[in-house]
């Protein structure tokens, strides 16, 4: 079990600082996980994401790897880690939210589910034991369980079904994760995955099978798919009620900066989106004062920097009119400088959070912070 160290709480939320170890480091919370989904940060090398983003640990995803490379290559490297040269904590989500995804492509089954490559067709068919035999080979510090991630809607009869089969499912997963060893040397861990769609009598029931069963850790499932925002706090303040207070909480794909703001302030620990990265190669620019597009012609003249109170690399060393210039000329560069902006973005934020949290600042700032990166953002394109 993963012990969270508390360094501070706010007296008017749920909202929480806190630290955890793992064999590749200490991770401090709140946190933003980036997403390198096939093992690589999208237009991000590694040495950007240590020195200058300063992630903490990145997320990729068992669906994908398994697929390409594989894990036979993974071994041969001897793990995710040096195949990447990546010396921090990994996350894998366990792939279920792309299976389940593929629609037409997969059938589900009792034991596991049957899908058919994006890539080439090919059938293959994942069990929550070789879901956790991928994870080992892979060797990532947090592994997830293969779960399922209902849709939104969904029906209160097919939620019933689905909860019953991720709990089921999670069983499985724990047996294969106690009867196997990490292939590596370095500890890992096996989090637990809540879902119950919108429905609370769903989650409180998940997460009480997830507790009996015992993970070190837990996420919450099945939200971010389509549910109004509002309807995704209520649910997420409610599930954090049932989780432990001494493990990590983790909100799985989310989200907007305001809706990991909101999140933190209802008990959350972590959290992964492919939203920073996404957005910066559609020219989407995250800042302190609401989101830019950088092909907007306004900025064609502009010699200011992006975000004057950011200090990441791009904002140090180029302008506004210089990474439209790239845009509009769809030079790679745009790409880059763009993503390390947005996810330095999204990593400051969440250690600002971690700073008024222990401040005992963190409900004003929060409710400033919103109404700042709010600012505009209806005028950009997502």
């Amino acid at each position: 079990m993963i012990n969270i160290s508390i360094a501070g709480k706010d007296k008017n939320s749920k909202a929480r600082a806190g630290s955890f170890e793992t064999d590749h480091g200490v991770i401090q919370t709140p946190i933003f996980m980036p997403v390198g989904t096939q093992g690589t940060v999208k237009a991000v090398n590694q040495d950007f994401l240590a020195n200058d983003i300063k992630a903490q640990i990145v997320l990729s995803n068992t669906y994908h790897l398994y697929l390409r490379p594989g894990t036979e290559i993974l071994e041969k490297a001897g793990g995710l880690h040096k195949f990447i040269n990546w010396n921090k904590p990994i996350l894998t989500d366990s792939g279920g939210y792309q299976v389940f995804s593929l629609t037409e492509l997969r059938k589900l089954k009792k034991d596991g589910v049957e899908f058919r490559s994006h890539l080439d067709g090919s059938k293959h068919f994942f069990t929550p034991e070789k879901v956790v035999a991928i994870q080992r080979s892979i060797g990532s510090d947090i592994m997830m369980v293969l779960d399922e991630c209902t849709p939104y809607p969904c029906e209160y009869d097919y939620a019933v079904k689905s909860t019953k089969l991720t709990s089921d499912w999670a069983v499985l997963n724990r047996e294969a994760f106690k009867k196997s060893e990490p292939l590596y040397g370095h500890r890992q861990f096996q989090f637990g995955i809540i879902q119950g769609s919108v429905y609370k009598d769903l989650r409180e029931k998940s997460a009480s099978d997830l507790l009996k069963i015992g993970f070190d850790g837990y996420a919450i499932g099945g939200l971010a798919v389509g549910e109004p925002t509002g309807i995704m706090y209520d649910l997420v303040d409610f599930t954090t009620d049932f989780m432990p207070e001494n493990q990590p909480r983790y909100l799985m794909g989310v989200g907007r900066p305001e809706n990991i703001l909101e999140a933190i302030s209802r008990g959350v620990d972590m959290f992964d989106c492919v939203m920073p990265t996404r957005n910066a190669r559609n020219s989407n620019l995250f800042t302190s004062a609401g989101v830019l597009s950088m092909r907007n012609a306004k900025y064609k003249d502009d010699f200011t920097t992006i975000d004057e109170e950011c200090s990441c690399y791009t904002c140090r060393n180029f302008t506004k009119a210089y990474l439209r210039h790239l845009f509009v000329s769809r030079e790679i560069l745009a790409l880059e400088l763009a993503s390390i902006h947005n996810l330095h973005f999204y990593l400051d934020l969440v250690k600002q959070a971690r700073e008024k949290i222990i401040e005992g600042t963190f409900t004003e700032w929060k409710e400033e912070k919103i109404k700042k990166v709010t600012t505009g953002k209806n005028t950009t394109e997502d």
